[in-house]
């Protein structure tokens, strides 16, 4: 059988998108998953994203990482399914969506700027020398003095694979704050290594970095991942709430194309 799919970017993290409100392919389909986000026999991605059909909303987005599991939401994904959705014509300038960890809310603008709108934070902890959050998917962020001194998969792989996280897994981001912006390095669970860019990852950083400091009273922090810029907006509440989390930045088709299945 052969489906046609299309390749998107967003800073550097790249995905399959398939339209599959025609139920072509299964959410048990594991295997198949992984091999065509392999980048030396199949299409290649960080991760696949089916578009579907939902009663409630514009549409429901089902997120596989490159392993083949479907995981947890990914910021950068949501991102790019919502102009996906635009593009196939379902929506225009705004956009609602279910996701694995709820509702979402998406703006397009011009130049395939895409604003989503991140679930709120209500729990996070505090340890002596990281920050432990869930944006969509969990993450562990350590700010760093030189973001390029650091082996971010030696190290990532160590947090990720330690007693604590070894089952279920955790996000690594190291984060060098700059003058006027945070630079975030991400260890990706479920891709098992380096990613250009995480979108839940920069929520998380941008997050922790209000944390460190609440004196610098930033609530629109400039990102910059080696994929690119971002920027996360948020909005404190109670001692350590956020919400009103928007992540924002360019999603971009690369290409598109037909695979036989």
């Amino acid at each position: 059988m052969k489906i046609e799919f299309y390749k998107y970017q967003g800073t550097g993290n790249d995905f399959i998108l398939i339209d599959n409100r025609q139920k072509m392919i299964a959410r048990d389909q594991f295997d198949l998953v992984k091999s065509l986000c392999d980048r030396k026999f199949g299409i290649g991605a960080d991760g696949l994203i089916l578009l579907e059909d939902h009663e409630e909303y514009d549409f429901e987005m089902v997120y596989f990482n490159s392993d083949g599991k479907e995981s947890s939401m990914c910021g950068n994904g949501g991102r790019c399914v919502s102009a996906f959705a635009s593009f196939l014509g379902l929506v225009k300038e705004r956009c609602r969506f279910l996701a694995i960890d709820g509702e979402h809310e998406s703006v397009l603008k011009s130049g395939d700027w895409v604003e989503l709108k991140m679930t709120d934070v209500h729990e996070i902890e505090i340890g002596e020398d990281y920050f432990l959050l869930d944006t969509g998917s969990p993450h562990y962020v350590i700010f760093v003095e030189d973001v390029d001194d650091i082996n971010v998969v030696e190290n990532g792989k160590a947090i990720r694979y330690s007693k604590r996280f070894r089952d279920d897994g955790v996000n690594v981001n190291f984060v060098e704050p700059a003058e006027d912006k945070l630079i975030v390095a991400t260890y990706e669970r479920g891709v098992e290594d380096e990613t250009l860019s995480c979108g839940t990852g920069v929520t998380a950083s941008a997050i922790a970095n209000y944390l460190r400091d609440p004196s610098q009273n930033f609530t629109e922090i400039p990102i910059e991942s080696k994929g690119g810029k971002l920027l996360v907006r948020l909005e404190p509440y109670g001692k350590i709430g956020f919400k009103n989390i928007w992540l924002c930045g360019k999603a971009e088709q690369v290409f598109k194309g037909t695979i036989d299945i």
